[in-house]
């Protein structure tokens, strides 16, 4: 059995290294190619996966960068029969594949396989939030998402006629699950280590107004965008809750309007509402004034996304070989 190895990367100079060693050492024992699918980072990235026997590839419009496009483009120079799609600030577990690869074979109607991902960064307002509501990367068995990557079967991705939807800036790991399970494919997360996550350092209000600012909020919205037809609308609203919870914000929003043009009593009421319930439930005002906040970026956000213009997913997407070509 041979594994492909896709790194998505941009701007990762601090941990490109640990995971490009972290992928060799884990296909070790087979046949294997490392492709690391560069997104246009402007820093040391691809200088120091250089170092490395890897095949480097890069975004040609670097205007386009977004999560769907960076799997994407390592798909299209992925040549074996499984697929381990990890993050440029990962670390995969050395024996990962190794098992990944013996579920596989054992269950044949299973398109991809999990475990569990480790947050590494836990100073972060976002990183704290995210570990506090747990949600689908907890749940072992079957899942509905492989969200931070996994080991996927090759012929059930040429089934689909494309890997990840290069539209969206987000949630692209949910849209392929949501396709592979259409066609009747299932997913797994066994209850062991797929990788450690290091992510961002940065202040959490800044992480969330850069992600303003490339895309990446309006993923929940592009998802109902490429999918529009009432039938797939009513199963991704039922699988994605924050959807609903953005419903109930714009309800919220409309609410104060209306008691604001009233009773002021009423309208200040509305307003701290939500602020006060997230203190007493997560136990920290901080806490609740960045998850409020972050609330009403995803909700104007959604509906930015909802709106967007769609590209060909299955286009192939120009690019570069930057080293590595005859390995």
């Amino acid at each position: 059995m041979a594994v492909s190895v896709i790194i998505k990367a941009l701007n990762e100079e601090k941990y490109i290294a640990q995971a490009i060693e972290s992928a060799l050492a884990a296909t070790a024992f087979c046949q294997s190619e490392i492709i690391v699918a560069d997104s246009g980072s402007s820093d040391e990235t691809v200088k120091i996966a250089t170092g490395y026997p890897v095949k480097i590839v890069q975004l040609q419009e670097i205007e386009q960068a977004r999560c769907g496009i960076g799997a994407q483009l390592g798909y299209q120079y992925a040549q074996y029969e499984f697929i381990c799609l990890m993050d440029g600030d990962m670390r995969l577990d050395d024996e990962f594949i190794t098992s990944g690869m013996d579920f596989l074979r054992k269950h044949p109607h299973m398109a991809g396989v999990t475990g569990h991902i480790v947050e590494m960064q836990t100073e972060s307002l976002e990183y704290q939030r995210r570990i506090i509501r747990g949600g689908v990367e907890k749940n072992t068995g079957l899942i509905d998402r492989m969200n931070g990557g996994g080991l996927f079967r090759q012929s059930a991705i040429k089934e689909l006629g494309f890997f990840t939807d290069l539209n969206l800036h987000a949630y692209e790991e949910y849209e392929l699950g949501f396709r592979l399970r259409k066609k009747g494919w299932k997913l797994w997360r066994m209850d062991r280590l797929f990788a450690r996550h290091y992510g961002h350092k940065t202040n959490a209000y800044s992480l969330a107004l850069q992600r303003w600012r490339t895309g990446y909020l309006q993923g929940s919205g592009e998802v109902l965008r490429a999918h529009a037809n009432l039938k797939d609308w009513k199963a991704i609203i039922k699988e994605l809750p924050e959807i609903r919870l953005w419903g109930a914000v714009y309800i919220w929003w409309g609410m104060i309007l209306l008691s604001g043009f009233s009773h002021i009593s009423v309208f200040i009421v509305l307003l701290l509402t939500p602020l006060l319930i997230m203190a007493w439930r997560r136990g920290s005002v901080r806490l609740a004034s960045y998850s409020v906040f972050a609330w009403n970026l995803h909700a104007i956000a959604f509906l930015q996304g909802l709106m967007s213009k769609r590209l060909d997913p299955k286009q192939h997407i120009a690019s570069h070989i930057l080293h590595g070509k005859d390995i």
